[in-house]
């Protein structure tokens, strides 16, 4: 009997260890209603996109084994799916079990709706660049394919706002405008270095940036 009570003991200890090693389930998303995202903490702040854009879902994921992120998009495409511009939100955290915090460059910041982003501008061909396959970036290119969209050309212009929630770095808010670069007669090569629009790269990221900040309003 003292061995079967042991036994007992040493299954309740191990069922108890499984429990507590699964992951915790995921928080419900976000919500949102009409052009307005709300987001109740981490941050508590409400997101309104301009009306020609329309939300078309979210989901959630764990990034690279170490950070639970949560992306929302919204949408300016024509019937076919061609997407000319879109909102790509992400609520990003480091998990318990690591000491990882986020580390910017930081060369421009500005202030929306009394939060400060670090604001970073980009050109590339997606086709050409990727990334890993496990990238929040791929994740949102499967989803939005998911729902019958893709980019107008592989050639995209991205502005990214990354605002750092809490002091410790450990967690973000990243609002990514991404448009088709072709709309404006350009392709990545022609704003890379050594392209033949290089030289009007701070008139083009100037412009983008005004473009992103004006269907976008942040409200606390």
């Amino acid at each position: 009997m003292k061995k079967v009570l042991v036994l007992v003991a040493a299954l309740a200890v191990l069922a108890a260890s499984y429990v507590s090693a699964r992951p915790a389930s995921p928080p419900p998303l976000r919500e949102v209603k009409g052009q307005v995202l709300t987001s109740k903490e981490m941050p508590a702040v409400r997101l309104k996109f301009g009306g020609a854009f329309k939300y078309v879902g979210g989901h959630d994921f764990i990034l690279y084994d170490v950070a639970r992120a949560e992306q929302h998009f919204f949408v300016d495409a024509d019937k076919q799916g061609r997407v000319r511009r879109l909102y790509w939100v992400q609520f990003e955290g480091y998990l318990p079990d690591n000491t990882k915090s986020y580390n910017y460059k930081v060369t421009k910041t500005v202030n929306v709706g009394g939060l400060d982003f670090i604001a970073d501008a980009y050109a590339r061909n997606i086709k050409d660049n990727p990334g890993r396959p496990d990238s929040d970036g791929s994740r949102a290119r499967a989803f939005l394919a998911g729902k019958g969209l893709r980019m107008g050309s592989d050639d995209v212009l991205s502005q990214r706002l990354v605002h750092l929630i809490d002091r410790e770095k450990r967690n973000e808010l990243m609002i990514i405008y991404l448009e088709d670069l072709r709309l404006l007669g350009l392709t990545a090569a022609d704003v890379g270095e050594g392209g033949s629009a290089s030289g009007r790269w701070q008139e083009i990221s100037a412009g983008l940036l005004e473009r992103a900040l004006k269907d976008l309003q942040v409200l606390r």
